[in-house]
């Protein structure tokens, strides 16, 4: 299990995102959306534990949430995947294409304690009804405002780019792993933002997709040498 090297990061000037969103706490909103906490005792962004300034691959899977299945399956709406996204035994992931990840202590009191930028070009999501097919993709992971955004397709025709699709939820967020060339993260639960259910129920004819609909349970998987 490797050891990482403690360093410094510039979050004004980089455009961090972060990872741990709304669910640890927020203030404090940045020029580029993103936003940070630091505790009302000290005005400094200490030294985090683990610096990853370019993430080398890996990828975000969710395990699939059964009640997000069964509403699927209610809604008679069959899901798929594009690109390079994999949907198997109940899990779908993305492959991560760039980005960043910065990790503090979770027993400090800094907030968020896991920052960084996550993009996931390239692969999506699908689902399917009749001859109607919605197609999210080209992910970014924007938890700073704890929020995941990405393109919707139609029929493969873009109808809305850089939408706000899920939003996450971090209390669950389990502390970071380190195994090989990978620093793991798990824990964030996913769930279907108002914006996305109403595209959706816009798309499909119907009224049966509800905002905070949870899709599932994410784990982040970023190789790091």
């Amino acid at each position: 299990m490797r050891k990482f090297t403690k360093t410094t990061i510039t979050l004004a000037t980089t455009g961090a995102l972060v990872l741990g969103g709304a669910a640890f706490g927020v203030s404090a909103a940045q020029a580029d959306g993103s936003v940070h906490t630091v505790s009302s005792s000290s005005t400094k962004i200490p030294g985090p534990v683990a610096s990853v300034p370019e993430v080398l691959g890996g990828d975000t899977a969710v395990a699939l949430d059964k009640g997000f299945t069964d509403a699927l399956t209610s809604l008679k709406l069959t899901p798929g995947v594009s690109g390079n996204a994999k949907l198997a035994d109940g899990s779908v992931s993305f492959p991560i294409t760039s980005g960043s990840v910065t990790y503090w202590s979770p027993d400090g009191k800094y907030r968020p304690y896991v920052q960084g930028l996550l993009n996931h070009d390239d692969s999506g999501l699908t689902l399917s009804a009749g001859d109607t097919t919605v197609t999210l993709e080209n992910f970014v992971v924007n938890p700073g405002s704890s929020k995941l955004y990405g393109d919707v397709l139609v029929n493969g025709k873009v109808a809305v780019a850089n939408a706000y699709l899920f939003s996450l939820h971090g209390g669950t967020l389990k502390p970071l792993q380190l195994e090989g060339d990978n620093a793991i993260l798990t824990g964030t639960t996913v769930h279907v933002s108002a914006d996305a259910a109403k595209l959706l129920n816009s798309t499909f004819k119907t009224d049966a997709v509800k905002g905070g609909l949870l899709v599932g349970t994410a784990t982040i998987t970023a190789k790091i040498k």
